[in-house]
């Protein structure tokens, strides 16, 4: 749906974003909304903070509102300890991640280029199924046979009907602020971007922006053109890929504006942007139904609009909307999450039915695509809330353990400090903390302090004594970790894994050391350390702690190189790990810098690990427009084999090919129960 662009005289200075540079007062915001915020921002930064080994089990991930709480949907009870020993709940479920690709597999083939009636197919995270909803008012014979081969698939498939389907909206011309593609229809502003060079963009709807170099204007009958869409025919996608476009802000008098429209509610700056987590609470702007609100349903969805439009990797919400307001700016608090993408035919508030969901478009994606940068502002100086009601929750000779209350922010807190009298002891992201190393049988006094990702720090809590209990304190360390080992390498990292330590009490943690310097601290068994150099050797040692403090001898040294990064000249490298999941395809760019023509032949070389190379496709995008094949999944029956480290590929240019711009490897997997990680990726052009 659409967001705004603000209509005034030639020659008037206007902003774009989500966007409108007329806002309404700030508001103060109920306080419940703000303790929900707050909630959800700590499930986001929890989930980023998840052990590998969890994240490897999961099978699903949402924000429970009515918990306040990041929930894990894990396959053992095991998994789900210790789900709940890094701070989230857990629901046990039958199905795993790769039951559940499987199965949408299989309906994605049942699906083909489409059936009659059947208009979404994606997982249902929190159900742990997978879900297709077909439109009942269009179903024919061809539909009921496929419903019986997708019922055939077992209980892990559910069908739902619905009396209608979602649309991609259209608007009819209204006063307000919207933006107008040539003599069409008008849309939405998604959000203020701008190119490597400094060149100012918006984002929008792909439906939007389909038509090459059209004029794109700020009022009604082509008056204050603002800029062109769809620049040299490849800046707009509204196919499988996505719904997302680009418009090029070219004229004077018009500047880019990281605030958003939000039409009488509180006034809100985009600070940057995220992914959208079913559960969350997200709200868009858009020239029609204007500032709506409402819950992500589901992510990764695909959407049958028919006459052969599928889109894939879309997010589902209950927010209400309308047409025209396609292109417009979803937010997760002042995070950009989409661009609008289609919704029922009128605002339903509250719907029960997918057919009146509203739907959005990934804004990651987008600016993945284009190597945009996301305009943002709204420097954050507003401290936390003091953490309250601290307490102990238990003590031994050694230790106390304590808890409190979540402090709020109007960002988000990202972590506490654990201050034993006045010496910082821990910093942790939860509402927990043990305190190790102490004496036995002694008073000690602690207090919290809350932080924000801005640095801002709240008032010390109140105070909390505890002492510690008599008797002789656990001196026995635990034993060193084993067979220490690097499981990947990026040009700033190196990801590691070891064997577990055993202790006659419990191990509580390890620590990783680059060289003699501790490069971080983790509860489980594996650890990335970031922030390296490219094309440089290391060495790491991981030593085993428990809670009286007592650390294990250090393990054997494990040697590791990262890998090389841009080198200058003509190659060029993305070290971003991307997974590869079954039929989808995964999507990383690079930005040439070389001028020229671009060299014959093109060199590109992959990095990548998957368990059937035979289900892939590989191709090269050129700045262009251009794709070049590298690899072709064979079709038919064929054995697998895991796709070879290192592999390079050469292509030869077509006519007229430059060098510089943004180049685009796009891996697609078409077939079931097969998974992948592109790792890195370099071309040398």
């Amino acid at each position: 749906m659409r967001s705004k662009i603000i209509a005034a005289a030639c020659g008037s200075v206007l902003t774009i974003g989500a966007l409108s540079a007329v806002q309404s007062a700030a508001a103060v915001q109920p306080d419940a909304t703000a303790q929900k915020e707050a909630q959800q921002n700590e499930a986001h930064q929890r989930f980023e903070t998840l052990s590998q080994d969890l994240r490897g089990q999961l099978a699903g991930h949402w924000f429970d509102s009515s918990a306040g709480k990041l929930t894990l949907a894990v396959p053992t009870e095991q998994a789900a300890r210790q789900a709940r020993a890094e701070g989230a709940n857990a629901v046990v479920v039958q199905r795993s991640a790769a039951d559940l690709d499987r199965l949408l597999g299989e309906v994605r083939k049942l699906v083909g280029d489409g059936v009659p009636g059947v208009y979404s197919w994606g997982v249902d995270v929190r159900d742990n199924q997978v879900d297709v909803t077909v439109n009942a008012s269009r179903k024919t014979q061809a539909t009921e046979r496929f419903l019986e081969k997708v019922r055939a698939l077992g209980g892990g498939v559910h069908v739902a009907e619905t009396p209608s389907q979602p649309q991609q909206q259209a608007g009819t011309v209204q006063a307000g602020s919207p933006w107008w593609p040539g003599s069409e229809t008008y849309c939405s502003v998604g959000f203020a971007a701008t190119d490597a060079s400094g060149g100012k963009h918006f984002l929008t709807a792909g439906h939007c922006t389909n038509d090459a170099n059209q004029a794109a204007y700020g009022q009604i009958s082509q008056q204050n053109r603002l800029g062109t869409s769809n620049v040299g025919g490849t800046r707009s996608v509204n196919a499988r890929e996505g719904d997302m476009g680009v418009v090029a802000v070219t004229e004077s008098g018009w500047n880019l504006s990281p605030v958003v429209n939000t039409y009488g509610s509180p006034a809100l700056t985009v600070t940057g942007s995220a992914e959208a987590m079913v559960g969350d609470r997200v709200c868009h702007s858009g020239n029609t139904s204007k500032w709506q609100c409402g819950e992500v349903k589901y992510v990764n969805k695909s959407v049958d609009y028919g006459g052969g439009l599928v889109i894939e990797g879309l997010t589902w919400t209950t927010a209400c909307s309308k047409g025209g307001d396609s292109g417009g700016a979803w937010l997760l608090g002042d995070k950009a999450v989409g661009l609008h993408d289609g919704g029922p035919s009128q605002c339903v508030q509250n719907p029960t039915n997918d057919s009146d969901l509203s739907i959005f478009q990934p804004v990651n994606e987008a600016l993945r695509k284009w190597n945009l940068t996301l305009v943002t502002g709204g420097g954050d100086t507003a401290a936390p809330s003091t953490p309250g009601n601290p307490r102990s929750t238990g003590t031994t000779a050694s230790s106390v353990a304590l808890a409190w209350d979540a402090s709020t922010d109007n960002v988000a807190v990202t972590g506490y400090d654990v201050y034993n009298g006045s010496t910082l002891a821990t910093t942790v992201t939860g509402t927990t903390a043990t305190i190790t190393g102490l004496k036995a049988d002694n008073d000690y006094t602690f207090t919290i302090k809350a932080k924000d990702a801005a640095g801002n720090a709240s008032a010390a809590s109140a105070a909390v004594t505890a002492r510690t209990q008599p008797g002789t304190a656990d001196q026995e360390a635990p034993t060193a970790p084993g067979n220490l080992r690097s499981t990947g390498v990026t040009a700033s990292s190196v990801a590691l894994a070891w064997n577990a330590s055993t202790d006659n009490v419990g191990v509580t943690g390890y620590e990783v050391l680059n060289g003699s310097t501790v490069a971080t601290t983790v509860t489980g068994t594996t650890a990335t350390v970031s922030g390296l150099n490219a094309d440089t050797a290391y060495t790491f040692t991981v030593r085993a702690v428990d809670a009286a403090g007592n650390q294990s001898k250090l393990s054997a040294g494990v040697n590791a190189r990262t890998s090389g990064g841009n080198t200058g000249g003509r190659t060029f490298t993305n070290d971003t790990d991307y997974q590869i999941r079954d039929f989808q395809t995964a999507i990383s760019a690079v930005r040439s810098t070389a001028t020229g023509a671009a060299q014959n032949p093109i060199t590109v070389k992959v990095d990548a690990t998957h368990t059937c190379l035979e289900d892939l496709n590989v191709t090269l995008v050129a700045p262009s427009g251009r794709t070049y094949p590298l690899m072709r999944t064979p079709g038919g029956g064929y054995s697998c084999h895991p796709f070879p480290a290192g592999r390079t590929f050469t292509v030869v240019p077509g006519a007229g090919e430059t060098a510089s711009g943004s180049w685009t490897l796009r891996i697609g997997d078409n077939g079931p129960g097969d998974t992948g990680v592109l790792s890195s990726w370099s071309l040398t052009v």
